[in-house]
């Protein structure tokens, strides 16, 4: 009778030194941490904003005036990016102020000349405010409730500038406040 309920066990024990074997081993590495907020931005194009404005520049031959305000909400990180792309018409500079703590807490601005606009693209029904800003040139409020932004659109030296600003903070940082900060541009 024991000899029966041996035999399971022997030939388990036969089958693990037979085929036990081949097991590969798996190591854990405990010091597996994630990739670096800051590594994802670089990795994706981002730099610095002044070696992107100076690439931009140095692209378009012209000076950029970049904003002396950001909105009033808190940022843990902030990013450039020149986007280069095939021929002018899709080139663009980009300013990315955002938090690692507060997803929402996201601030876009993007510039590119005046002749590929693409604030135009944005239909009137979407124009919530129209504002004039100091410098006497026309800004749109535009809220476009399929993108998750609010957006500010104005020209200015021959450039067109989009701000962006996360519906979720949207209010927090009014169409006044965009306004505020489009008239902070250096003169």
């Amino acid at each position: 009778m024991k000899l029966n309920k041996s035999i399971p066990l022997l030939i388990f024990l036969l089958g693990f030194l037979i085929f036990g074997t081949n097991v590969e081993q798996i190591y854990g590495n405990t010091n597996n941490t994630p990739e670096s907020f800051e590594r994802v931005f670089t990795e994706v194009g981002y730099k610095t904003v002044d070696e992107a404005l100076y690439d931009f520049e140095q692209h378009f031959k012209q000076e950029l005036k970049l904003p002396l305000r950001i909105p009033p909400i808190s940022f843990t990180h902030h990013f450039g990016r020149f986007s280069n792309l095939e021929g002018e018409i899709n080139d663009a500079f980009e300013v990315k102020f955002i938090s690692d703590q507060f997803p929402e807490n996201h601030f876009k601005i993007n510039v590119r000349p005046v002749k590929y606009r693409i604030g135009i693209g944005f239909s009137d029904n979407y124009v919530l405010k129209t504002f004039k800003l100091n410098n006497g040139s026309v800004a749109k409020y535009i809220e476009k409730p399929s993108l998750g932004f609010n957006f500010l659109v104005f020209e200015r030296d021959n450039w067109e500038y989009l701000f962006s600003i996360d519906k979720k903070v949207s209010d927090r940082v009014t169409p006044e406040i965009l306004v505020q900060i489009a008239n902070s541009i250096d003169y």
